[in-house]
């Protein structure tokens, strides 16, 4: 038999970055929220680290900007691009200034994951959040009576609340139990992920990317001489990184002549697992039911190729907070701005996504000289790279026609719109 628990406005499942920013922003608000967290302690799982300067924006409206600083927030400042059709001198001759994308905001915000999340967790603990780790959430149920049925210390616990917010991640339970329909695309790469540590001589306010042969590589300095790094690679490569030295061979791959300085790389030591995934987008026509609202990856993600899912969650979670203080505590809002704006967002990132998989992630001759003859038109028609502005800038800073397939077709070539 359950014991009830009561006087809950909210109950928040997943203490990940969207439901440990939630809690906090809405407990800060004088709202009664329940927090619960299946694990005791964060860890590696090779998830985003990089906020888009648009998402800092989000931290920053949020009120979490310095919470995140504190916890050892890291900004970059550049951007090189590297390729195999270029010559590292070529590529690091205009490096790109990541300042200018958002007014006041000196560039992309780099975190430890597992740092990230408990910072969060503490905040909305201190806020008054009940907040609750290493718990096993059994049964949700949403709908005129929502409630969560959860395992804590060896007790059976039952809380209500008016709204039950999943921000569970990928395999949500609580999209699950209400009724919300995930769709997802086909997948056009491997991505895999690793955190180096002991990385000496890389300079620590510089991003990179690059491809070459049949690897796409991104590097992302955490500071302290970590880097997290990403790389690519086709789809019948399943088991190239797996096994007990995966993670080596993996960090290996990074030896790319285009990018000398990627022995720098290689150099460090694997600090954590090494994780790959299939690059796919997902993404629900409506994140909510009745008594239940979806943030983050438990709505639906973005291709990992344009690194935003944290910028992503933390836009979720500012427009989701506003509707929620725009109505008297314990009362449930009208989320249909939510998914309106979410639907458009998410199909702008989709498309931005697929044309960068398709110019960094795809390999051979064709693929290397689509990627030079781009680089080339590029430098008289500037236009032609608007859709990464999207990327760092946000999928609302750019006209919609950089969203279509006239775009694509202009920028991947003729063929691209029927692929």
């Amino acid at each position: 038999m359950a014991r009830e628990l009561r006087d809950y406005d909210l109950i928040v499942v997943g203490g990940g970055i969207g439901g440990g920013a939630l809690s906090t922003v809405m407990a800060r608000a004088g709202s009664r929220v329940l927090l619960l967290e299946q694990t005791e302690a964060y860890v590696d799982r090779v998830r985003g680290e990089w906020i888009a300067p648009w998402g800092v924006v989000e931290t920053r409206t949020l009120g979490l900007y310095d919470l995140l600083m504190a916890a050892g927030a890291h900004h970059l400042s550049r951007h090189v691009t590297y390729d195999e059709t270029l010559s590292p001198k070529a590529a690091e001759a205009s490096p790109l200034p990541l300042d200018i994308f958002a007014p006041g905001v000196p560039g992309p915000l780099c975190l430890r994951h597992p740092d990230h999340c408990q910072a969060l967790f503490d905040a909305a603990k201190a806020a008054g959040a009940d907040a609750r780790k290493g718990v096993a959430v059994t049964r949700v149920r949403t709908g005129t009576d929502p409630c969560v049925i959860f395992e804590d210390a060896g007790e059976t616990l039952l809380a209500r609340a008016p709204l039950v917010v999943g921000a569970d991640g990928r395999t949500s339970m609580v999209r699950e139990a209400a009724g919300v329909t995930l769709h997802q695309d086909a997948p056009h790469h491997w991505f895999a992920g690793l955190l180096v540590e002991g990385v000496e001589g890389w300079p620590e306010d510089t991003q990179a990317i690059g491809t070459e042969g049949d690897f796409g590589f991104l590097a992302f300095p955490q500071g302290q001489g970590r880097v997290r790094v990403y790389g690519g690679f086709p789809l019948d490569q399943a088991r190239r990184f797996q096994g007990p030295d995966g993670a080596r061979r993996f960090l290996d791959a990074f030896a790319v002549s285009c990018s000398p300085a990627n022995a720098r790389l290689v150099a460090g030591r694997p600090a954590g697992p090494v994780g790959a995934f299939i690059n796919a987008d997902s993404w629900t026509d409506q994140p909510f039911a009745m008594g239940a609202v979806l943030v983050g990856d438990a709505a639906g993600w973005n291709d990992p190729i344009i690194g935003l899912g944290m910028s992503i969650t933390y836009r979720d979670v500012r427009i989701v907070t506003d509707l929620l203080k725009s109505v008297p505590a314990g009362r449930v809002p009208d989320f249909s701005s939510y998914a309106v704006e979410r639907a458009e967002r998410m199909r702008r990132l989709r498309f931005a996504a697929r044309i960068q998989a398709a110019l960094d992630m795809e390999f051979g001759p064709q693929a290397a000289a689509r990627r030079k003859n781009l680089h080339d038109r590029a430098l008289l028609e500037p236009d032609l790279k608007a859709h990464a502005f999207a990327v760092m800038a946000g999928p609302e800073t750019v006209p919609a026609e950089l969203f279509t397939e006239a775009h694509r077709a202009r920028v991947l070539g003729p063929s691209a719109a029927a692929a």
